[in-house]
């Protein structure tokens, strides 16, 4: 059972968590809610049905929570022809499956936008799986997500690392049992993401690369022989 490096990718390998703010606040005042940027900016990271609650509060009337997520999708999809990949974020994941990691992307988006990233990404050849929105009941800081990663990359939680770069994406991977690495990437920083549980924090994609060998990434875990020895 290969071991599974587990990729969020707005944020952390896609320059794009401050053009979902933009979005999602463009969104939210089409329907009279105006909370500030920087609020938007530190739900980035959770799905669409986290952030509504975290940003508008759980008791609100819920009718038009369908209309503003797909509103935010239509004034997304805006920016696709300027996603941009961060330096070296597609050397990263070839130099992680070079060195016997399964690489997954591990996404929350809908299928499209996943599409779109995968092409601005460019690392097709290294990435073994992929999960979408289509694969989540409870979006992030829920496990579900990394749950499903790991289901694809037929491995166990002991055996994998996350790589995301909110504290959501830590909470996220710390209750489905897997340690994960924390960039800066994303606008958050490195008291918040190590406060979340974060095992390793780094600048970025080109950062982590640079000092692979030193990384818990660049040492993919042992398997287990313990059912081996047993018997």
């Amino acid at each position: 059972m290969a071991p599974a490096a587990l990729f969020d990718v707005d944020g952390t390998l896609l320059d794009t968590n401050y053009l979902h703010t933009l979005a999602w606040s463009e969104a939210l005042a089409q329907y009279g809610h105006h909370p500030p940027m920087t609020r938007i900016h530190h739900a980035i990271g959770m799905g669409g049905d986290q952030l509504l609650d975290h940003l508008l509060g759980q008791d609100r009337d819920r009718e038009q929570d369908d209309e503003v997520s797909a509103a935010h999708q239509a004034l997304y999809a805006r920016f696709w022809p300027r996603l941009k990949a961060f330096d070296r974020a597609d050397e990263l994941l070839r130099a992680v499956a070079a060195r016997g990691w399964t690489v997954v992307l591990a996404s929350s988006a809908a299928s499209r936008d996943l599409d779109v990233m995968r092409r601005a990404l460019g690392a097709d050849d290294v990435i073994a799986h992929a999960t979408s929105a289509d694969d989540v009941q409870e979006s992030k800081p829920a496990p579900d997500l990394v749950h499903a990663a790991l289901d694809k990359a037929g491995a166990e939680p002991q055996e994998a690392l996350f790589v995301g770069d909110t504290p959501w994406d830590v909470k996220a991977a710390t209750k489905a049992g897997v340690r994960c690495i924390a960039f800066l990437s994303g606008g958050w920083s490195a008291h918040e993401l190590r406060a979340a549980g974060a095992l390793e924090i780094h600048e970025d994609a080109a950062a982590l690369l640079a000092g692979l060998h030193d990384s818990a990434l660049g040492r993919p875990p042992a398997p287990d022989r313990t059912a081996g020895a047993a018997s």
